[in-house]
């Protein structure tokens, strides 16, 4: 598993936590997909898992953002699913893209995962962003990095180094 690089430059988690902001992000249920977004709750989902309090969305392709061949990003993803069944976390398929089409990875919303949980398997996985709510709170974006210090973005990002 990736761990983490010893420092990302400033300017690149700035692009990255705003690339991140701007992404498409998408869940899936029945064969149909849906959409959630950062700064915006996600009523569908939480309709149709009632019983379900907290949600994460989690990939284990291209660590850090940096490319990697789709086989590697396979079995990273394949690794993280068997963590997760290992946990005991239900989940649905998701996954984010760029608003253009040019990046996609695959992904999952965890079921009641908490933000300690779904940290540390960030690190684990080397994702620098992922997503997290409570039910009928707005989605965010947690950052595995300080806040740049030019950063400004109305949506709700949380910080964590």
């Amino acid at each position: 598993m990736p761990s983490l690089p010893p420092a990302i430059p400033e300017a690149d988690v700035q692009r990255l936590a705003t690339a991140y902001l701007q992404a498409l992000y998408r869940w899936g249920c029945d064969g149909a997909w849906h959409d959630m977004r950062i700064g915006e709750p996600a009523p569908t989902l939480e309709l149709l898992y009632p019983e379900v309090a907290s949600f994460g969305l989690l990939s284990a392709w291209n660590p850090y953002s940096r490319p990697r061949e789709e086989a590697g990003n396979r079995v990273a993803d394949q690794a993280l699913e068997a963590e997760l069944d290992k946990r005991g976390f239900a989940r649905v398929p998701a996954f984010s893209s760029a608003t253009n089409r040019s990046w996609r990875e695959p992904g999952w919303v965890i079921f009641d995962i908490g933000t300690g949980e779904l940290d540390e398997l960030s690190r684990r996985f080397g994702q620098l962003g992922t997503l997290w709510w409570s039910r009928g709170e707005p989605v965010r974006l947690r950052m595995q990095a300080a806040k740049p210090s030019r950063f400004r973005h109305p949506l709700p990002v949380d910080w964590l180094e």
